[in-house]
């Protein structure tokens, strides 16, 4: 599809994936504008790109995200595109007492509520436009779980055949819908993370993953798998059990580390 001349509203815009997206589409000559909880990140955002504009909103919030979608429509008639981009991702030991049944499910509403209410809020406008577009940023962790964030994986997997199901839902309308599964990517997302929790995985440059992300935009390729992505979709196919067993050595060490401090 056309990059050039849209309207993008970009959610989780101001930090991470979605800041490289914002600067990488804004060079493109779009209009960005991004959502998020907090006003300092976006207000260095604006800062960096003066041209963006800059929603405060938490896509956790029903009401926030129809009072977004007034704000918008309102003063961008044209949006055109929607990339659902915000997400958290934490580690989480099942075994640890503290901590809410709330704040269990956390990542369930800001990474699998959040896209679904955003398109269910904004999909009627986009199918009144001649080309629109959804993109979906789920994760390499749709295909093969990375056991000690074991929220977040459940949350990609979900998000990634959610967004294969509206793909087929809107095959007879002008909406493409993309599905964009980042590998491990240099971001502030890992930052809950040491070396040890990411040893064999291969960390994206956050600028070439998004670069190879507009380029599958551009492509027309609906699923876009940067990097190791493509390794550990095909790697889970041919050998489910090898793989998983890699990705669980983080949680190997974190027994370890919790059977010895209560012995």
């Amino acid at each position: 599809m056309k990059l050039t001349s849209n309207t993008i509203l970009i959610t989780g815009g101001a930090s991470g994936i979605g800041y490289e997206l914002s600067k990488q589409l804004t060079a493109l000559g779009n209009t960005i504008l991004i959502t998020g909880r907090d006003q300092a990140k976006m207000d260095r955002a604006k800062a960096a790109f003066p041209k963006i504009h800059t929603f405060r909103s938490d896509v956790s919030d029903p009401k926030a995200i129809a009072t977004l979608y007034e704000d918008v429509t309102k003063q961008f008639p044209e949006l055109n595109i929607l990339i659902n981009n915000a997400g958290i991702m934490r580690k989480i030991n099942v075994h640890d007492k503290a901590g809410s049944l709330e704040d269990i499910t956390r990542e369930i509403e800001i990474n699998l509520s959040g896209p679904i209410r955003m398109v269910k809020q904004f999909l009627p406008h986009l199918k009144t436009k001649s080309e629109a577009a959804i993109m979906n940023v789920s994760s390499s962790l749709a295909f093969v779980p990375l056991p000690i964030s074991p929220v977040y994986s459940a949350t990609k997997a979900g998000l990634h055949s959610f967004t294969e199901s509206l793909r087929v839902q809107l095959k007879n309308t002008k909406v493409k819908v993309f599905d964009l599964t980042p590998p491990a990517t240099q971001t502030e997302l890992l930052g809950d993370f040491d070396v040890e929790d990411m040893k064999g995985a291969s960390v994206m440059k956050v600028e070439e993953m998004v670069q190879v992300a507009v380029k599958g935009m551009q492509t027309d390729r609906f699923e876009i798998r940067p990097g190791q992505a493509n390794q550990l979709k095909m790697m889970n196919r041919l050998a489910p059990g090898f793989i998983l067993k890699q990705m669980s050595r983080s949680v190997d060490r974190m027994l370890r580390t919790q059977n010895n401090s209560t012995e």
